[in-house]
């Protein structure tokens, strides 16, 4: 897992380790919501999408979803590739998090989430080794 890519940000809520772990939860979320549409290009439609107030999210209902992850994989084991991939993200999103302070996402927190959730294939694919519009090694799972 390559997240050296982190320091670049110069934002300072992402220089620290709740910053990273929101960022990442956001990551983990927006690459299972495209998981969850596969084919379609509409992500409003995934299930997951729906559960998110973008701009309005709090700790509680971010961890709450986070939480839910290994259900989701488990639920969506079929269809949803690179699970082991995700789960593993979504172990270092956590850990981060229980590393930051306890406080609120507020703005800055909302900004990062929506920023990886936006950018989830992007930046999942940067984390884990695909560079530059390469196509990744789609027949390798790290379960």
């Amino acid at each position: 897992m390559k997240l050296e890519f982190l320091d670049e940000f110069k934002d300072p809520y992402m220089g620290t380790p709740l910053g990273r772990g929101v960022f990442l939860a956001g990551v983990v979320l927006g690459y299972m919501a495209r998981s969850q549409v596969e084919g379609e290009k509409d992500i409003s439609s995934a299930p997951l999408f729906k559960q998110l107030e973008f701009g309005r999210l709090n700790m509680k209902a971010l961890k709450k979803l986070l939480a839910r992850v290994p259900q989701l994989l488990a639920a969506y084991r079929e269809s949803m590739k690179y699970s082991g991939y995700i789960a593993t993200l979504a172990a270092e999103a956590n850990g981060l998090i229980l590393k930051g302070e306890d406080q609120e996402l507020g703005v800055e927190g909302n900004f990062a989430f929506t920023t990886g959730f936006a950018g989830a294939s992007k930046y999942f694919w940067k984390i884990f080794g695909k560079m530059d519009g390469e196509k990744a090694n789609e027949t390798t799972d790290a379960e």
